[in-house]
């Protein structure tokens, strides 16, 4: 434990990146070396800055007694760069973090299959479900998914991942400790059960902007892989993309519309070259004959964990938005040639009910278009997508693509 200090000082210092703490662990030979070392012979680490000096001559432990004291307090363990586990995967990137701080279980990285899964938080209807079977595929083929912990995609995929019995590894953008976002409270639980929760920042960390970037170099590094579902020109994901390609990674993309913007940036890597998939099997077939042992193309019967049904409505849609817990049922049998729209809609609470009914009125026309709902509800599209995915979700209303909408009975 003693030596561990060093470590915990030397990640959390501010100022100098994972690049450079790696090189000053190398030129001096340990974290303790680095702590001790004087200011001359940290001027002769190669390429140092005097901005990074200065950080390196900053000898105060306090921060790091009180990081020890809290992975103690929370059941969270530090993973260096130096200790037989730390992946030889991540170790071997440019700039792999020189510490893990680490919840739950972490799988042999090096000998196991570790697919990333990554996307926009802003994702539609059509990303989500996406999202969410690719990481149910992969588990059910004997992957392993790792994933952000965000909104929208990442989180998709971790709970499709978990109830198709499989092993999850979401990397943090900010300490172990902080869940983001606060509505992932239970899944980031049922990761740390199922899989591990890993991060290269401290606990108490705050999880600001930077860091997201940062950490996406992680996600790759410790992946064969990585499927971009759906993103934007500008997006994250494909900053994740960037990264696994400059690590040898693997690139997979998910095609979409072409007039879809939430899949602009998707298509732009089909285009570049990316591998397109249109499901989980195609990501086994790349590494099936890696892991014979371990990855079949022909999904596994797994039993389904049915807590994660619940977990998927929680984590996509917040409290004071869920919809009552009785389901609607809709007779729909094939004598039925018409539908009460409005006496379907009573069974459903606000805002759902609105939401539904101006589907219905605008299906009329052969479709409602997702603009065409926003004017006519007056909801934030954000809102408005988690809305209509919990409603197809409950099977009343279909997503038609290209941002088209109607009933299920349409």
């Amino acid at each position: 434990m003693s030596s561990l200090k060093y470590w915990a000082w030397l990640s959390s210092l501010e100022g100098i990146g994972a690049k450079m703490k790696g090189d000053a662990i190398r030129q001096l030979g340990s974290a303790e070396r680095v702590f001790f070392a004087r200011e001359d012979e940290l001027r002769r680490i190669p390429d140092i800055k005097q901005s990074e000096v200065r950080a390196l001559c900053d000898k105060d432990l306090r921060m790091s007694n009180y990081i020890l004291a809290k992975c103690q307090e929370i059941g969270c363990r530090l993973l260096t760069i130096s200790d037989a586990e730390y992946p030889s995967r991540l170790r071997n990137i440019f700039d792999p973090p020189i510490v893990l701080y680490l919840r739950g279980t972490l799988p042999v990285i090096d000998e196991e299959p570790v697919v990333g899964i990554v996307g926009t938080r802003s994702c539609t209807p059509y990303g989500l479900r996406v999202a969410e079977d690719v990481g149910f595929g992969l588990a059910k083929r004997g992957l392993i998914v790792t994933t952000g912990m965000a909104k929208g995609v990442d989180t998709a995929s971790a709970l499709g991942a978990l109830r198709g019995g499989g092993r999850v590894i979401g990397v943090l953008g900010g300490g172990i400790d902080v869940t983001y976002p606060r509505e992932n409270a239970g899944l980031f639980e049922d990761v740390a059960v199922r899989g591990a929760l890993i991060s290269e920042y401290p606990p108490g960390t705050e999880p600001i902007g930077g860091h997201f970037p940062v950490r996406n170099r992680i996600i790759s590094g410790i992946s064969l892989g990585v499927a971009v579902i759906e993103a934007p020109l500008r997006s994250g994901a494909l900053i994740t993309a960037s990264r696994a390609l400059e690590q040898g990674r693997d690139v997979f993309s998910l095609p979409g519309n072409v007039d879809s913007s939430s899949s602009a940036g998707t298509n732009r890597l089909l285009q570049e070259g990316a591998i397109p998939i249109l499901g989980a099997q195609d990501i086994a077939r790349e590494y099936e004959a890696l892991f014979p042992d371990k990855i079949s193309v022909s999904a596994k019967n797994i039993p389904l964990d049915k807590n994660m049904e619940q977990r998927l409505v929680k984590a996509q849609l917040p409290d004071k938005r869920r919809r009552d817990s009785t389901k609607l049922e809709i007779d729909n049998g094939a004598g039925v040639v018409y539908i009460d729209h409005k006496k379907a809609a009573e069974a459903l609470a606000e805002p759902d009910r609105s939401i539904y009914l101006a589907v219905a009125d605008l299906s009329g026309a052969g479709g409602a278009y997702l603009d065409d709902i926003v004017a006519r509800t007056e909801m934030p599209a954000g809102e408005l997508l988690a809305a209509l995915t919990m409603l197809e979700l409950d099977g009343l209303v279909r997503d038609c693509g290209g941002g088209l909408f109607t009933t299920a009975q349409d």
